[in-house]
């Protein structure tokens, strides 16, 4: 049995969770955004998360969930090859918080401009889109060309 996903099923379920925020609650859909909501209300020493809080919070336990019984920690390059268990979970855990610091940095994160941002037609996210996907496919290009 395949382990991920089929782009298929998983694109337009997604695609649905971005319409179904958008029309009943008014929210976007972005990790930058669930990231920004939990360190608000942690700094506020709040308890209560707001949908965006909920979301990182799914995000997470979805990530360990699928972890424990979905698959195994393989197929990250030189991470896996050399480390395993809970070395590969915490270097993870720790990439993903870098991550988030730096979405939040910048502004947004791709999850958000491409999915929420493009949804509403905003030039913005238009542009960065378009960005982030040509500088995949010349990356994508460059290292088939030196492999």
């Amino acid at each position: 049995m395949h382990q991920q996903l089929a782009w298929y099923i998983g694109g337009p379920v997604i695609g649905l969770c971005v319409v179904a925020l958008r029309w009943l609650l008014n929210e976007r859909l972005g990790a930058t955004g669930a990231w920004s909501d939990v360190v608000e209300r942690a700094s506020e020493r709040s308890v209560a998360l707001g949908t965006r809080g909920w979301l990182l919070i799914g995000l997470i336990f979805g990530g360990i969930v699928f972890g424990l019984f979905g698959t195994s920690l393989e197929g990250y390059g030189w991470l896996t090859e050399n480390f395993s268990g809970w070395v590969v979970v915490a270097v993870l855990a720790v990439a993903g918080a870098l991550i988030g610091f730096g979405a939040k940095t910048a502004g947004g994160c791709t999850s958000g401009n491409g999915l929420s941002g493009n949804a509403v037609l905003s030039p913005a996210s238009l542009v960065a889109t378009g960005t982030f996907f040509g500088t995949a496919i010349l990356v994508s290009f460059l290292t088939e060309a030196l492999v």
